[in-house]
């Protein structure tokens, strides 16, 4: 967390509704893109965030730093996404703990430099929207949104070792889409 991030938290946390629109402003977009990438609903996606916030706000002063503040809020929004697509969290533990302790990050560390042509951009976010909804959420939770490992085990409170397998297995799904559209442009 920042310093101003940290000093915007405080100010909000004793009643300051500037500061706290400041955070709102900083994270609304990121909130938005799990809700929407979850829900697939872009007004059921707007509702998800505007919730996100309105808890956020009730919930301030309680919140102590322990983690990251845009951990706090994605907790908060996969809550609810939880709420309203009760079979999420099943299939979400559902993935087993397999002891896959250190999983390379392979090919995908860096998806704008990887994905150059629009062809190949257009056809991996239409194989992300094909992907369970568990492995949609992981996949967006560590590459569109930038969180670690540990950040998205403590935001879904899952295993560590979950985290990484779902990612791991969603990885592997993406890299057989990309390889049909790569033998399907030798053939053509």
């Amino acid at each position: 967390m920042s310093a101003t991030e940290t000093t915007l938290i405080q100010r909000a946390q004793k009643g300051d509704h500037d500061a706290f629109a400041a955070l709102v402003d900083e994270h609304q977009r990121y909130v938005y893109n799990l809700a929407l990438r979850v829900v697939k609903d872009e007004n059921e996606a707007l509702d998800l965030t505007q919730e996100t916030f309105v808890r956020a706000w009730t919930a301030l002063p309680n919140f102590k730093g322990q983690s990251q503040f845009r951990t706090w809020l994605y907790r908060i929004v996969t809550n609810l996404c939880y709420n309203r697509l009760p079979n999420l969290r099943r299939s979400l533990n559902d993935l087993g703990d397999d002891a896959m302790e250190d999983i390379p990050e392979s090919n995908f560390d860096n998806p704008a430099q990887e994905f150059e042509s629009n062809e190949t951009r257009q056809y991996l976010h239409q194989a992300i929207d094909e992907l369970d909804a568990n492995y949609k959420l992981l996949i967006t939770l560590r590459y569109q949104n930038e969180l670690s490992y540990e950040e998205i085990a403590s935001t879904l409170n899952l295993p560590l070792g979950t985290v990484k397998t779902g990612i791991f297995r969603a990885k592997a799904q993406l890299r057989n889409a990309l390889a049909s559209l790569e033998d399907s442009w030798i053939n053509a």
